[in-house]
């Protein structure tokens, strides 16, 4: 019989009115995977974040390797060997990857009454080669490593704590295609060292597939736990929705459709740095142009280089397809209605701390703006609310602060305050990143419906049966190149995507 890690018995907790978690009850065993499953809001993060001690519950218990467990902070929970990645980036920007990895714990490495940094640095590298995660620069500021990068670091921070429970919040979202196999190799270390992991993903079919068990919530409260085993990923959404979900979210055609007007136009796009060489594209009115590569292929710093905010030099040439205007800035790009949503959506995208009002109608201000050079209080709560209501945003009213909302509701917002604008075409990298299947689905109808409308999407994605899915044609990169173009049809299998992709 296998032996407890940990069980939690009738945990409650409430924000306000709200009860997050609601007589929640869970027993993890050693050397298990567990996901939890549910819509968002269902209260999973709530739940993890207790028991990697970010917060306290209100009452009920927690008992680990027979003891009683009450962490007061993530410092306690690691001392007690658990160990969390949260979903969000949770670095410190400014600082190096070795002291975010070592903060609060920076004593062990002073030396004079001074701490050193190369032997944090040092410390900081064994890490990594201890547990085998991809290696990254720790030695400059966090604010110049990519998301993946940033996350293996915020890794490298939960193994440091030799884990024997590692809890890791939607990380597989942030991950490109191969990077996501050192997670999965990590999760059957775990499972051959007798240790234990939670892992939250709102990829259904990841979850049914590297799980032993799934504890389904929903509006706090566990609806079941199952074995893995025979369950599938219809089961999966019945469960986490409460009914059954009809029909597909993708796209039921098996040809390209799009018009022959290019919007678009990218010639020979390079980065100063390499990340990009000679990128040419062409996105057309009505067209789903997917775009896919591995961690090191240049698909993300590809939509910032069209934008126009890459921190390295570009050469080439992005045109407005219908103006023949050149498009240098983000200013240029938006006048002839562009638009861009970064896979990094709380620091590059929408203002935490502010109400959803002003997140929703700040891309539309020179629209609001009237001859006397000031914005209408009453228009700006229109266009807010209109866009609050078009896209279904579950929130207690325009005016509740951004930062509070489910990840599902935010994206909503950063989506939904650029497509309320009347658009051309829209760069969107990872648009579904940590989204549940229902927010999932409403995205790509969406999507959808603005496909019929004329708009060009060029759709960023480390999904590949997102891009397979939704797109008319897919470009994959690779090594910063431009490998390969597979119009939908018979070619547009993951397979075949992979081969060129390695």
């Amino acid at each position: 019989m296998a032996e407890e890690l940990l069980k939690i018995t009738n945990l409650n907790k409430s924000f306000g009115m709200t009860h997050a978690n609601n007589n929640i009850c869970l027993t993890l065993e050693k050397g298990e995977i567990r996901c939890l499953a549910g819509e968002n809001g269902s209260g999973k993060s709530t739940l993890t974040s207790i028991i990697s001690g970010m917060q306290p519950f209100d009452d009920g218990s927690m008992v680990l390797n027979g003891k009683e467990y009450k962490p007061a902070d993530p410092l306690e929970a690691n001392a007690r060997k658990v160990a969390m990645v949260v979903q969000e980036l949770g670095v410190i920007t400014a600082l190096t990857g070795s002291m975010n990895i070592y903060l609060g714990q920076t004593d062990q490495f002073r030396r004079n009454g001074m701490v050193s940094t190369r032997a944090m640095g040092k410390a900081a590298e064994a890490i990594f080669d201890k547990w085998h995660i991809p290696k990254v620069p720790l030695g400059i500021p966090c604010a110049h490593l990519t998301m993946e990068q940033r996350k293996m670091v915020e890794l490298a921070r939960a193994l440091d704590a030799d884990p024997d429970l590692l809890i890791l919040d939607e990380i597989t979202q942030s991950l490109s295609h191969d990077t996501r196999k050192v997670i999965y190799e990590l999760k059957d270390r775990f499972k051959q060292e007798g240790r234990s992991m939670i892992i939250i993903s709102h990829d259904l079919e990841e979850t049914v597939e590297i799980s032993d068990s799934i504890t389904i919530l929903r509006d706090g409260e566990v609806v079941e736990t199952v074995r893995s085993d025979g369950f599938t990923v219809d089961d999966l959404k019945q469960k986490m929705v409460g009914r059954k979900m009809e029909g597909d979210y993708y796209r039921t055609d098996t040809a390209p459709s799009y018009e022959e007007s290019v919007l678009l136009d990218v010639k020979d796009l390079s980065l100063a740095d390499g990340q990009l060489k000679n990128i040419s594209l062409q996105l057309h009115k009505g067209e789903i142009l997917g775009v896919c590569g591995l961690s090191d292929a240049g698909i993300h710093p590809l939509g910032s280089a069209i934008w126009g905010i890459s921190d390295s030099k570009r050469s080439g040439l992005v045109k407005d397809g219908v103006t023949g205007k050149e498009l240098k800035h983000p200013k240029d790009m938006i006048a002839c209605g562009g638009s861009y949503l970064s896979k990094n959506r709380d620091e590059e995208g929408l203002m935490m701390e502010a109400e959803i009002r002003n997140n929703m109608y700040l891309p539309s201000m020179q629209e609001l703006t009237g001859k006397m050079k000031f914005t209408s209080p009453a228009a700006v709560d229109r266009l807010a609310q209109k866009a609050y209501d078009d896209f279904d945003v579950k929130a207690t009213s325009i005016h509740q602060p951004i930062g509070r909302l489910s990840g599902g509701n935010k994206q909503k917002i950063n989506l939904g305050r650029w497509l309320v604008k009347d658009l051309n075409y829209i760069i969107l990298d990872c648009p579904t990143r940590g989204v549940d299947v229902g927010v999932k689905a409403y995205i790509y109808s969406v999507l959808r419906k603005k496909k019929e409308e004329g708009v060009g999407i060029l759709l960023i994605t480390d999904e590949l049966t997102e891009a397979i899915g939704m797109a008319d044609r897919i470009l994959v990169l690779k090594n910063g190149e431009l490998a390969a173009e597979i119009e939908r049809g018979e070619a547009f299998t993951e397979s075949n995507i992979i081969e060129v992709m390695v």
